[in-house]
């Protein structure tokens, strides 16, 4: 077996015959270097050769070496001076065959590039001429040929298996057993059957079956088992895989004297005993390369974490020529609902340890810009996207977080399939921000890219075994990943508050005004749009000093309460909103004008263009209150003593009415049963949250249900 390496600069001289049969990059210094992954079979040294990705490689000092410890010319013929333990001989056997299925399974997607792919017939067991040498890749093919070739052979001997099986055995029945005569005729009530006798060709074809479900579960390959025998399988197999297989086929092996049995025997045999040599015929050439096998990382990756198709019509290919790697729809970093946002992945095929360039960094940031383009054009088109996702928020001009990564390859140096090792890299810089303007996250030009890393060998072998279930499972565990950590480490960065407008206060117009100092800061995630998500860098002293400034001012105006990402608002939000606040437009304004006022939607179109309206008071303790506070009304309240269905306006003028004759001609009246009244002027143009008013706080009785009241607002807003 030979071991070659991809892109490793070799000596022309040390793996000349290596090469034969195959292209090969040579520069003017001697070098030469393949860019190939795969397989082929050197027809010159009757041996086959494995062409392994460079993920092998490790930096040591400035030089490459195969696990950080091999050059690749000590590997390049593990026939002569082989340098690798058994553990890393086993695992170079078990690893040709994840890249050949995972080059089978790219190949068989028709929705990628196969004009990279090049193949020719692998191996087949046969009488032609033997090879030096034979991999495990061999030996598991060889057994997948010899179940496609056979499938007459095999229920030749299953039909004889059962063939006279539950006659009864005469001879046996009447020596043994008493006949009752009835009519001249004997019966035989308990007749023995013909005992059936241990059938060494069906104790092969088990194991055989037993062999052939094991690689389809270990590996993916097809199984294509047709006979209904009982199968070895889960810890008794793994007895046949540590040595009784070898055993028990040796204790039978002289059972068989067809040609095809014997065949058969000759692979079970190799399979568990793995450095056995089997006849596999070399009449022809055979292989399968891919060249440019970052394309099939790329391939590997994108059907693990990536959507496919790519949400909301976008393609790959971005209008600038670029070509995004991966990209998918998952929640939103802020809110933990069912808002969504894009997240935007590249694959980085690189040896182990390789440093990221400046020019994926930029391309990456490029690649943010781009989709946030696209997500703008549909918008200002006046068309939505299929999956909701709305980048920027008319209302604060702010843009949500796109989280947006690097996923390299590195190798288990245990050589572990089963754990994914996705985690930060740990090279010298796993995280990257460019900004235009300081201190402000919801900025379209605030643009954050993070670098992970994750096991090759797990992401091989989940993709070469092609189960949708595994892969699905994967894809929302490590999707759910990638979000936490992107979310712990922005925690790292900023504080993030929730914040919501006073009563007395209209956010929008606020934000509007102050937009300046917002603007960046401030953005509308939650399913609440008059709660916003508010982000302020802590990196330095100058901004956690800005920092606070903004605060002091913001509580004028806002109930703020830290909400870590992912975080309830609603929840965070009910200790300020139950504190209390102090109006701060005019504090002797702070009245109610509380009118119950069913079917308001209806009676609304009565006062709705003046804006004016007669509110009944009556010669009760409750319209006196109102007559005494008059001059503080500063806002009415229509309800239904409930916490829904309120809507509160600001009032520009209350007078009192003495008499019916005194209101203004055409002036809708809420009642007809009284002769005072509340002239109020409100202000319909802008109606102010109500989320946070409690009008259930006003005691009443069943004989004031209906009547009109007087409460201050903060009062209102308490909630105890």
């Amino acid at each position: 077996m030979r071991i070659l390496i991809e892109e490793y600069q070799y000596n022309v001289a040390d793996i000349k015959d290596i090469l034969h049969g195959i292209d090969a990059l040579e520069n003017v210094e001697g070098k030469v270097s393949v860019h190939y992954v795969g397989y082929f079979y050197n027809t010159l040294l009757k041996d086959c050769v494995f062409i392994l990705p460079k993920v092998l490689l490790k930096d040591v000092d400035g030089e490459e070496f195969v696990f950080g410890k091999h050059t690749p010319k000590s590997i390049a013929n593990l026939d002569e001076n082989n340098p690798l333990d058994a553990i890393e001989r086993n695992f170079i056997y078990k690893f040709a065959v994840w890249i050949y299925r995972a080059i089978v399974v790219y190949k068989n997607d028709k929705r990628n590039d196969t004009d990279i792919v090049y193949h020719s017939q692998i191996a087949q067991v046969g009488n032609g001429q033997r090879r030096l040498s034979n991999t495990y890749l061999d030996i598991l093919l060889s057994l997948l040929q010899f179940n496609r070739d056979n499938q007459s052979f095999f229920f030749f001997i299953v039909k004889n298996l059962h063939s006279g099986l539950n006659k009864i055995n005469w001879t046996r029945t009447i020596g043994t057993q008493t006949a009752i005569v009835q009519d001249g005729r004997p019966i035989y009530l308990n007749p023995v059957n013909k005992k059936r006798q241990i059938n060494f060709d069906e104790e092969l074809l088990v194991i055989f079956f037993s062999i052939l479900n094991y690689i389809g579960d270990t590996y993916g390959f097809p199984k294509e088992i047709y006979c209904q025998f009982q199968l070895i399988t889960g810890k008794r197999f793994e007895t046949y895989l540590n040595g009784f297989g070898k055993t028990r086929l040796r204790q039978i092996k002289y059972k068989y004297f067809s040609d095809k049995a014997l065949q058969l025997w000759q692979l079970c045999y190799a399979f568990f005993d793995e450095a056995r040599q089997v006849f596999i015929t070399t009449e022809q050439k055979e292989y399968l390369l891919v060249k440019n096998f970052y394309i099939v990382f790329e391939a590997i990756i994108d059907e693990l974490i990536g959507d496919n198709p790519l949400p909301d019509g976008m393609e790959k290919k971005q209008e600038d020529g670029k070509i995004v790697d991966h990209l998918f729809t998952a929640k939103s970093l802020i809110e933990n609902e069912n808002k969504q946002t894009y997240y935007i992945g590249d694959s980085k095929y690189y040896k182990m340890g390789h440093k990221l360039g400046s020019e994926s960094i930029y391309k990456q940031y490029t690649y943010a810009r781009n989709v946030i383009q696209w997500n703008l054009d549909i918008f200002n088109s006046g068309k939505t996207t299929e999956s909701g996702i709305r980048l920027r928020d008319d209302v604060t001009e702010g843009y949500n977080i796109i989280p947006n990564f690097f996923v390299s390859a590195k190798m288990d140096e245990e050589f572990n399939y089963t754990n994914d090792g996705i985690e930060k890299t740990d090279r010298k810089k796993n995280r990257h921000k460019q900004v235009q303007f300081n201190n402000r996250l919801f900025d379209r030009d605030t643009l954050l890219l993070f670098h992970y890393d994750v096991n090759f060998l797990f992401v091989l072998s989940l993709y070469a075994r092609n189960n949708t279930g595994q892969k699905e499972q994967w894809k929302q565990k490590i999707r759910g990943r990638f979000r936490s950590e992107i979310q712990e480490w922005l925690q790292k960065d900023y504080d993030f508050y929730a914040m919501k407008a006073h009563p007395d206060v209209n956010g929008e117009e606020y934000i509007k005004s102050h937009f300046k100092e917002l603007l960046g800061k401030v953005y509308t995630p939650f399913a609440e749009n008059n709660v916003y998500s508010l982000a302020l860098d802590t990196t330095n002293d100058k901004n956690i000093a800005e920092n606070e400034q903004l605060l002091n001012e913001l509580k004028k105006y806002f109930f703020i309460a830290d909400c870590k990402l992912g975080e309830q608002p609603d929840k965070v939000l009910q200790k300020p909103i139950s504190e209390g606040y102090s109006p701060i437009a005019d504090a002797t304004k702070d009245g109610v004008l509380m009118v119950m006022m069913e079917n308001y939607e209806g009676k609304k179109q009565k006062f709705l263009t003046e804006g004016k309206l007669a509110v009944g008071i009556k010669y009760t303790r409750d319209g006196i209150e109102i007559a005494e506070n008059l001059q503080s009304i500063g806002y009415v309240l229509f309800h239904t003593r409930k916490d829904v269905a309120q809507h509160l306006f600001r009032v520009k003028n209350a007078r009192l009415v003495k008499s019916l004759g005194e209101l203004p001609i055409g002036i809708y009246k809420n009642v007809n049963t009284t002769d005072i009244y509340v002239v109020v002027d409100v202000d319909m143009s802008n109606e102010m949250d109500t989320s946070s008013i409690h009008s259930s706080k006003k005691e009443y009785t069943p004989t004031t249900r209906y009547d009109a009241q007087f409460f201050k607002l903060s009062q209102l807003t308490r909630y105890e």
